[in-house]
């Protein structure tokens, strides 16, 4: 992508976010005059934390992790979050355009095979506006958006030719369920389409001959207690609508915290019959990579 068309992009989301509507709640505050909207993000951007991380999934962590950029607060606020903190109660610190461009080179430099922006879609324009810079010193990693698949598809068709790799949890296949947990009953139509336009862009993950994953979709999927995800009708419309051949991460790891003891539903951990189920639907539903 030429640096023009770059820059054009960077004012387009500038636009979006003037009376924001970057994620689907399309809020309208204006961010730039102070206002704040369901996210609490304002006009300048934070991050809570930069590190090469080796929690994520292995083709993004390789030897030398994963160059992982936390974004503070979210446009979901999940009331079982694991990085509430961060997410529900802000902590992080505002960070200037060329912060944010040292802190991705800076990745780079120390072997990390990606940037991984954690979060990203409420400072999408703000993230964007710092590649010029962070490629003129170099940046030429791939570029992972690791979101809660509750995006706005205008903003990811802005995304496409800047974004290597997708990272999108896919939640919810209720709307109840996504109303009562996240504060979001259109989560689960949402998330269906923002995944068929990554795939789009993407397509499924491409993985090196080093193992490292160099572009593509890769799905997150939270197995939660009760069934509540959703898991049978998420795995077989992946499988129909997305590719059979999409790398999915159905992980094992929700523990009630937060707000979650708040909620009967999902008070507890899952149980290990709860996560061979989950698994075992994936593989009925034709997948087979990532789990």
């Amino acid at each position: 992508m030429s640096t023009l068309e770059l820059l054009e992009r960077i004012r387009h989301l500038g636009e979006i976010m003037r009376e924001c509507r970057l994620c689907p709640r399309e809020c309208k505050v204006k961010r730039f005059d102070g206002e704040q909207g369901f996210c609490q993000a304002g006009a300048e951007l934070m991050v809570s934390s930069v590190f090469p991380h080796f929690g994520e999934e292995p083709p993004l962590v390789g030897k030398k992790g994963s160059g992982t950029i936390f974004l503070t607060h979210c446009n979901l606020k999940c009331v079982f979050c694991q990085n509430y903190d961060i997410s529900h109660l802000g902590e992080g610190r505002i960070t200037s355009q060329e912060e944010m461009a040292l802190f991705m080179v800076g990745l780079q430099k120390q072997g990390c095979h990606n940037i991984n922006f954690v979060t990203p879609a409420h400072y999408s324009p703000q993230i964007i506006a710092a590649l010029p810079q962070a490629i003129e010193m170099g940046l030429n990693v791939p570029l992972v958006y690791n979101c809660g698949g509750y995006e706005s598809l205008e903003v990811i068709k802005i995304l496409d030719g800047i974004i290597d790799i997708y990272m999108p949890d896919c939640k919810f296949s209720d709307d109840g369920v996504a109303q009562e947990y996240a504060h979001a009953s259109d989560y689960p139509r949402v998330v269906k389409k923002i995944l068929k336009e990554m795939h789009r862009q993407t397509g499924d993950l491409q993985i090196n001959e080093r193992g490292i994953a160099e572009r593509g979709l890769l799905i997150r999927h939270l197995v939660m207690p009760n069934g509540l995800a959703g898991t049978r009708e998420l795995m077989e419309f992946i499988a129909r609508e997305i590719s059979p051949h999409s790398y999915v991460n159905v992980m094992e790891q929700y523990h009630p915290v937060y707000r979650a003891c708040e909620f009967p539903g999902i008070a507890r951990r899952i149980t290990l019959d709860e996560f061979l189920e989950a698994k075992k639907l994936a593989r009925n539903a034709g997948l087979y990579r990532g789990f």
